[in-house]
């Protein structure tokens, strides 16, 4: 396999994210991050979470989490409720609306993956993150921040702006 091969395949990775990413704003109406945060309030008890415990799930900044959070209750996918007793606190609670989109939702790419990830020998796995740290190395992009959730915002929002700018609540 020559280099070209390597950077195809790289490329059409890229590519799917991107593709992934539209069709779910075209079809859904929310973002992949939009999607992540209303899974997570699903998965959490009584469906509440606060918003530190969000966007510590997402690992994004403060700021984007915001973003994300006021684009959905806009959309009346959640609500920010006060905390009975501590009205300083905002619980946010997914909503029926949210809880429906989300059932129209389809898997989405990194969802897929990690299933057929977890069924590959640990060996085979293994060789997978070594090939991936060599890229890694390659690239000189070991410091670069990253989430364990696969958008093309991500990509967007580092190339153009850095991690923190006005440009990130654009894409949430």
């Amino acid at each position: 396999m020559d280099y070209k091969s390597i950077i195809i395949k790289i490329r059409r990775i890229v590519r799917s994210i991107n593709l992934e990413s539209k069709k779910i704003q075209k079809n859904h109406g929310v973002s992949i991050p939009q999607v992540l945060c209303l899974e997570y309030l699903k998965n959490s008890p009584n469906y509440q979470a606060t918003q530190k415990s969000i966007r510590d799930h997402l690992n994004l900044n403060s700021s984007t989490v915001t973003g994300i959070i006021s684009r959905l209750e806009m959309k009346g996918l959640l609500a920010r409720l006060p905390k009975s007793g501590d009205r300083r606190v905002t619980t946010i609670t997914l909503t029926s609306i949210g809880d429906e989109v989300l059932r129209t939702t389809p898997d989405l790419l990194q969802q897929r993956l990690a299933v057929k990830l977890k069924s590959i020998p640990t060996d085979k796995l293994e060789n997978i993150g070594e090939s991936l740290d060599l890229l890694v190395e390659m690239l000189e992009i070991e410091g670069l921040d990253a989430s364990p959730m696969l958008t093309a915002e991500d990509v967007i929002k580092e190339e153009f702006s850095g991690p923190q700018s006005s440009f990130d609540s654009s894409l949430d």
